[in-house]
């Protein structure tokens, strides 16, 4: 086992000592009662995250770094008014040298706890099954173009599957709720219903950059996923000679409507059976998705906000109250960190 000090953040416990890297989620300037200036932290790895304080006193407040840095930092795990947060000591920008240390960014970014090999291979298996020649061809060409981005993007930038993978994670989900319901609906067109859970979320890979940031894009922000994948199966079609116009037709309103209702997004609403089963297998596999991530850090009933009703997340846990969980997609930009500084290294 790790020292104590290294321990992922999911297992510190109060009266821990610690020191490491982590991803800074949040840095604000604060003032104390007393009027004396303190840091507002949020510290992440790959497990988890922790609120952190910078007390007057701590030589943190004289270094530079800002939210999205990777840091280094040292502190005391403490308990407030039942939830540990940090009392941080130091903390500063993590530099090149500090790798001879340990520092890896790929175990401060939260990311998928699949097998990325193994969700990979159950996604190609999936699309491999399809009947028609060109469905397959279109797959291929998707994946030729965007393969590598869906491999490692989250499929949202706080929200269910915000993580590394998530997005390649959400879709093989769906997939195999796809290939399950088609089987039990025959009515349904499998390959129509399978390419539409393939590109559903597939602009998402424009939308949003890449972890550990995972901002908006300006094309995210002006144009949206929804459309952008509309484009990209466009563009994917128009390399598969002789792909039927009428299908690709069928494909668009997929992904158009995915989200449902246009309240929630979507220029149009689901008109087709695969459209409708498209749409619910999405809802379905978000909402369960947010339930899973609630489940991890908290039980009893919870009031979840955006679907309007308690959720009952099992005993064994403290009770919690309300919480701002969403499955919706409207969150701010935040600022991109500046470049890393090699400065001075404790």
């Amino acid at each position: 086992m790790a020292p104590p000090e290294r321990r992922p953040i999911a297992t510190w416990q109060a009266g821990d000592v610690v020191h490491g890297f982590a991803l800074l989620r949040r840095r604000e300037e604060r003032r104390d009662k007393g009027g004396k200036l303190y840091l507002d932290l949020e510290l992440a790895d790959a497990s988890g995250a922790i609120a952190g304080k910078a007390w007057s006193d701590s030589p943190a407040l004289g270094q530079s770094f800002a939210a999205g840095d990777f840091v280094k930092f040292r502190g005391q795990v403490q308990s407030y008014r039942d939830q540990l947060q940090v009392k941080v000591d130091n903390c500063r920008r993590a530099v090149e040298a500090d790798r001879a240390e340990g520092f890896d960014e790929a175990q401060l970014i939260p990311s998928t706890r699949e097998d990325p090999a193994a969700l990979w291979a159950t996604l190609e298996r999936l699309l491999a099954s399809l009947a028609r020649d060109d469905s397959r061809a279109l797959v291929r060409e998707a994946l030729a173009r965007h393969g590598e981005a869906l491999r490692v993007h989250p499929a949202a930038k706080s929200i269910h599957h915000a993580f590394r993978g998530g997005l390649l994670e959400h879709t093989v989900s769906m997939l195999g709720l796809a290939d399950r319901v088609a089987a039990h609906y025959p009515e349904l067109d499998r390959d129509l219903l399978l390419l539409g859970v393939l590109f559903h979320d597939l602009g998402k890979v424009i939308e949003l950059g890449r972890m550990p940031g995972s901002d908006y894009t300006p094309p995210g922000r002006l144009v949206g996923h929804i459309v952008l994948g509309r484009d990209l199966a466009r563009d994917a079609a128009a390399e598969v000679a002789g792909f039927p116009a009428e299908r690709l037709l069928q494909l668009e309103h997929l992904v158009l409507s995915h989200q449902g209702r246009q309240e929630f997004g979507s220029p149009v609403e689901p008109a087709t059976a695969e459209a409708l089963a498209l749409s619910a297998i999405d809802d379905l596999d978000s909402k369960l998705a947010l339930v899973r991530q609630l489940r991890e850090s908290q039980r009893g009933f919870v009031f979840v906000r955006s679907l309007e009703r308690l959720l009952w997340l099992g005993e064994d846990g403290p009770q919690a109250g309300e919480v701002e969980a969403t499955t919706g997609e409207s969150e701010a930009v935040s600022d991109a960190p500046p470049a890393v500084e090699q400065k001075t290294i404790w």
